[in-house]
């Protein structure tokens, strides 16, 4: 079986910043060399931590970026009730903690969702690493624009799709993020739990699990438990795109 074919669990993306297999996804991305082997003496490889456990928690001070190498992440916030709302889920090679530039604090929580290593890059090192490295001052500028376009299409999402679009939306990019990682685009496991999902996505638990179990009826996907098959990824693209006519059910079922 090859690389590509393979059913993975996103925990076991493990990477090995001059060596590591996720360089062209994450902040070294289109360094040569010697200037790798520079930003290798500044950046922190983490311990595994735990499902549950925090990179960092609203309000910490800003310390340093943190870049995942194996295992996944959800950021989120509180609302005005106290209640969690989940803002993003980031894989391997994904940066976090451009959220607490402005004002020096973070804005959110980052938590584990499974068993997760990273790299932390210190921030009081940042300005002196750009003027050693000036590629990497322009890398962090699309980390940036990336992170900025990211949120103005979760909000196109939350607002304007049927909750089937947005399922689908949802399941299209966890594959075109895996596939990046040189993955199997159709199938993997889901380290999130279908409440994540459907808080992420502005959603019931039952909106979400009644959906998968239609897209299954109508051989859009395979789902057991937690691992996912996308069996139909040409008709999940279109729904993406709104080319398929939702049903009555499909326009009554955001929650």
């Amino acid at each position: 079986m090859t690389t590509s074919d393979q059913v993975i669990s996103i925990s076991k993306l493990k990477t090995s910043c001059s060596t590591c297999s996720l360089h062209e996804l994450c902040l070294p991305r289109g360094l040569n060399s010697i200037d790798l082997e520079k930003l290798d003496h500044v950046v922190k490889g983490s311990r595994p931590i735990q499902k549950g456990d925090y990179l960092f928690r609203l309000n910490d001070k800003f310390n340093a970026f943190y870049a995942v190498r194996s295992g996944s992440v959800k950021a989120y916030i509180l609302n005005e009730l106290g209640e969690e709302q989940i803002i993003g889920f980031y894989f391997p090679g994904e940066v976090l903690g451009f959220d607490a530039i402005d004002q020096n604090i973070h804005t959110c929580f980052a938590m584990a969702l499974e068993t997760t290593t990273y790299c932390s890059i210190p921030y009081d090192r940042i300005h002196d690493i750009c003027m050693q490295i000036p590629d990497l001052q322009k890398q962090m500028f699309r980390l940036i624009s990336r992170e900025l376009t990211n949120e103005n299409k979760m909000l196109l999402t939350i607002n304007n799709r049927t909750a089937e679009e947005k399922l689908a939306t949802f399941l299209i990019s966890l594959s075109t993020r895996l596939h990046k990682l040189g993955y199997s685009a159709i199938e993997f496991n889901l380290p999130m739990s279908r409440q994540e999902i459907a808080n992420y996505l502005g959603l019931t638990i039952e909106t979400v699990s009644r959906l998968l179990t239609k897209f299954q009826r109508e051989q859009l996907i395979q789902i057991d438990k937690k691992e996912i098959k996308l069996t139909n990824l040409s008709e999940l693209h279109s729904m993406c795109e709104g080319a398929r006519c939702p049903s009555a059910e499909g326009k009554n079922s955001v929650a």
